[in-house]
């Protein structure tokens, strides 16, 4: 599949490594024999939207790329427990070229709520949401918001345009079969003349952006000339965006303006596309059965919004990140990286006597937090003993249960080991019940604890003991070799609290589950049916917003060098997209898909045992080993069906 393209609406976001234009290779889709009838320029206010638009449904496991071809034009039919979310995709491509200025044209997309015969209804913006994919290295990835309950993208000649529908289903919508439709509606490029009727907010949103790109290039005498270049091209990139949204059609446009379409105007040539869903009595529990702690970095955000440690903005820009996270069933933790790997992680930027501190821990959506060794933000309190006075007023907490401490990430040699085994012994020396993670891949390479790597790998519990609890080891090591699992669980010891956790990050490399950008989408969701079958009881991952360092919000998005293209980075500043809200990635969608297969797998194995859940994988084709599993979705729904069938 060809992945590469160019964004669905406005502008390419400033992306490193992205090309801009709105041509491309193949406009000829070969589909041209039900056409003859149009009569030329062609006017979308006469004529049906299906002789215009391809529209078909692909699963969120998908990734469509501009050259995604049409397929069969049917409704979307879905399952979803309670605090669930279920998505879908819509890709769009035009049959031929009605708008003007290299756009193909300009269609509607409005949605209507979700009913049931009973009246229950699931509302459009607030549980049916939809977002724009746009390619990030020429890969499908980024999802940017759409308005709703009425939102336009254009289309580009010879190019498939991606929407991402999601649907949330709330822990008590009553169960039923809900109903609804999306309307496709082709429209002339100026329809609406959106500046002569934009409203108090949208007025609003363009005076920011206006001031932002004033704010960005004044002053600047006495700037580095690296940085003055870096402000004009964020400036550039911000300038054309707004000159080619929606709100300034008209101008650019080669067709003179026309009035708005009627309502029934638009019903009659409207496509009508009908979303089912079926909502069933189970409910995701509302704390994640499985901890998946990942890691933000607090540097990241204090460079990129420009908000200085320790100021109020700083806790109100972290307080934002923790929030957005906790949709996507993970505990995040704010991290700095120091000398030799050592690491400061904190889930709560306040100190335990704060108020914040509760309200953060207590929350039922957060499985696990991490307790900073060292005081986050300097004060009067920042003596040897701060950890000590934080940690006993933890222990009286009924959340301390969800406590670790993360010191030092995947130690090397014996100077680092020793210098994790002196602090956790300290720790646990007033709190014998905290527990300490560590993340590892390999012993201390200076002093082996065995003769080969591996089995100096699998003595590292023995090494570290009592000194750590949770033994957080790198899928890498495994390689494809599941049955190794049993040599690492049988040097723990569960009976006295010790866990073991998995985690990814550079390596496992293709065709291993992992999250890297371009991966298929069910090797992204992939790295969850591995957590389950390999028995893991917690997960981790080391950044999720790593990417290279920016002074300007809206500046270009660079992967960081030397790592895989993705790794580290789930989602991305919303300000280089237009929306003031962190945009997801289609990676970090299918993380919070696996994280909810595998509540479905507890379910199942609550009902008949969890060799029998484990063995449904298996026998549903889904997911058999870290090389093979299934590349199409279908199996996935099979699995799910089996699920609803049998636990219902």
């Amino acid at each position: 599949m060809d992945n590469s393209g160019n964004p669905q609406d406005v502008a390419v976001p400033p992306v490193e490594g992205v090309a801009g234009g709105g041509t491309s290779y193949g406009w000829n889709d070969g589909d041209t024999h039900d056409l003859n009838h149009l009569k030329w320029p062609i006017d979308p206010t006469e004529i049906p939207t299906r002789d215009l638009v391809h529209v078909w449904c692909m699963p969120s496991t998908a990734n469509v790329g501009s050259q995604e071809m049409p397929r069969h034009f049917e409704p979307i039919n879905l399952l979803a427990a309670r605090n669930e979310r279920e998505s879908v995709q819509l890709a769009i491509r035009p049959k031929v070229s009605w708008g003007g200025s290299g756009v193909a044209g300009t269609v509607q997309v409005q949605c209507s709520d979700l009913c049931s015969p009973s009246g229950d209804r699931l509302i459009v913006g607030k549980s049916l949401l939809l977002r724009r994919v746009v390619p990030i290295l020429g890969v499908p990835d980024a999802l940017v918001p759409l308005n709703l309950p009425v939102g336009q993208i254009n289309l580009f000649p010879g190019e498939t345009s991606t929407l991402w529908i999601s649907v949330d289903v709330p822990s008590a919508q009553p169960p039923g079969q809900y109903e609804g439709e999306i309307l496709i509606t082709a429209i002339k490029t100026d329809a609406g003349s959106p500046a002569q009727s934009l409203n108090k907010v949208e007025k609003h949103q363009l005076y920011k952006e206006l001031k932002g790109c004033l704010d960005i290039v004044d002053p600047i005498d006495g700037t580095p000339l690296d940085e003055v270049v870096e402000r004009l091209k964020s400036t550039t990139i911000s300038l054309r965006r707004i000159l080619l949204s929606p709100s300034f059609s008209e101008f650019s446009s080669e067709n003179e303006s026309a009035d708005v379409m009627e309502e029934d105007a638009i019903s009659s040539l409207s496509l009508r596309l009908k979303l089912n869903l079926t909502v069933w009595e189970f409910v995701l529990p509302e704390t994640p059965s499985l901890p998946a702690v990942f890691g933000v970095s607090d540097t990241v955000i204090e460079d990129r919004f420009g908000v200085k440690h320790g100021t109020d903005e700083w806790y109100e820009a972290l307080d934002k990140h923790f929030k957005w996270l906790l949709q996507y069933r993970i505990s995040p933790y704010f991290c700095k990286w120091a000398d030799g790997m050592r690491v400061l992680t904190y889930t709560c930027p306040w100190p335990a006597d704060h108020p914040k501190s509760d309200e953060y821990f207590s929350d039922p959506r957060l499985a696990a937090y991490a307790v900073p060794y060292k005081q986050v933000v300097s004060g009067s309190d920042a003596g040897k003993d701060f950890l000590q006075k934080q940690v006993e007023i933890l222990r009286t907490k009924n959340h301390w249960r969800k406590a670790y401490l993360y010191l030092w990430d995947e130690p090397l040699n014996l100077e680092q080991y020793d210098s994790l085994r002196n602090m956790a012994s300290d720790i646990r020396a007033y709190a014998p019940d905290a527990r300490i993670l560590t993340t590892y891949y390999c012993g201390p390479n200076d002093a082996p604890l065995a003769p080969t790597p591996f089995e100096a790998f699998v003595k590292v519990p023995c090494f570290l003991r009592p000194h750590n609890q949770i033994y957080c080891t790198s899928e890498w090591v495994l390689g494809n070799r599941e049955d190794l699992v049993k040599d690492i669980t049988a040097e723990l010891q569960p009976e006295n609290g010790e866990e073991w956790w998995t985690y990814v990050c550079m390596g496992p490399a293709d065709p291993h589950p992992n999250w890297h950008l371009g991966m298929r989408g069910t090797q992204h969701r992939a790295v969850m049916w591995r957590v389950w079958k390999e028995g893991g009881t917690g997960f981790l991952y080391w950044g999720a917003n790593c990417y290279e360092k920016a002074t300007v919000a809206s500046a270009e998005i660079k992967f960081r060098h030397g790592l895989p293209p993705g790794d580290g980075v789930l989602y991305y500043p919303g300000e280089a997209f237009s929306t003031n809200e962190p945009v997801a990635s289609l990676r970090l969608e299918r993380i919070l898909s696996g994280l909810q297969d595998i509540e479905y797998l507890r379910l199942y194995a609550s009902r008949y045992g969890r060799d029998e859940a484990t063995a449904l994988l298996d026998r549903m084709g889904v997911y058999f080993g870290p090389e093979r599993y299934t590349h199409e979705h279908m199996p996935i729904d099979a699995m799910r069906g089996q699920i609803f069938n049998s636990c219902r």
